[in-house]
């Protein structure tokens, strides 16, 4: 029987080629397998860490000391506050200028002068200037000018008192108003003629003042102001 014979033939020619293929992916699964197997890792496993590296938490800043608790390299507070004046806590600035009394006003250390003026009628103006090099108060208050040989010191305008003692730089005047008689006819007494004025401090010293040639008039009306900053309160 050629036919059946053929067919048998056929079968067994495929079924050896069709174990070929097997035999073929066989072979090659276990290469693939065995070149693979060292470098795979199995399911579920953790690839370990390489030799010489150690394993560190991630890093949220400096370094921390174990002693301290603190940044390593940092210095810890001493919670003293920076003091102004660098080095030592001294202070760089300037001290406050003396605001302390200074010398009297006298005969020594000031001139004192006189003008009769216009206005008011019957009025002098005394001028007390600082001829020192320092500073100098007017402690006295108001000038004890004694014309001729008048024994009495001339009433102050209690109205005139300043509100603090003036104090005259080197140069600086200070001003008192005097009024030298009445203005109204028959309104002071006792008049005479003073060629000579006086005006002495309360530490002994006396200044000697000029008068105009022929002397002022003065009476009973006699007054004079405190010392002012300026002539315009001294005569008004």
């Amino acid at each position: 029987m050629p036919a059946r014979t053929t067919r048998i033939r056929l079968l067994a020619a495929a079924s050896a080629a069709a174990a070929a293929l097997v035999l073929t992916a066989c072979g090659s699964g276990a290469d693939d397998g065995a070149g693979r197997a060292g470098n795979s890792p199995a399911p579920g496993a953790t690839a370990a860490p390489s030799a010489g590296t150690t394993s560190q938490p991630a890093s949220t800043g400096a370094p921390v000391s174990p002693a301290t608790g603190t940044p390593s390299g940092a210095r810890p507070s001493t919670g003293k506050a920076a003091t102004p004046g660098g080095a030592g806590g001294k202070s760089t600035a300037a001290p406050a200028p003396d605001s302390g009394a200074a010398p009297m006003c006298d005969g020594t250390n000031a001139k004192v002068t006189a003008t009769v003026v216009a206005r008011p009628l019957n009025h002098m103006l005394l001028t007390i200037t600082n001829t020192g090099s320092k500073s100098c108060d007017l402690t006295d208050g108001y000038p004890a000018a004694r014309f001729g040989e008048a024994q009495a010191v001339p009433p102050v305008d209690r109205n005139s008192k300043p509100q603090a003692v003036l104090r005259l730089a080197p140069g600086e005047s200070g001003y008192s108003g005097v009024r030298l008689s009445s203005t109204e006819a028959g309104g002071g007494e006792h008049g005479y003629r003073a060629t000579t004025l006086t005006v002495p401090f309360t530490n002994d010293t006396v200044a000697k003042v000029a008068l105009p040639a022929g002397g002022v008039y003065v009476d009973t009306a006699l007054q004079v102001t405190y010392w002012q900053s300026t002539l315009d309160d001294a005569l008004n």
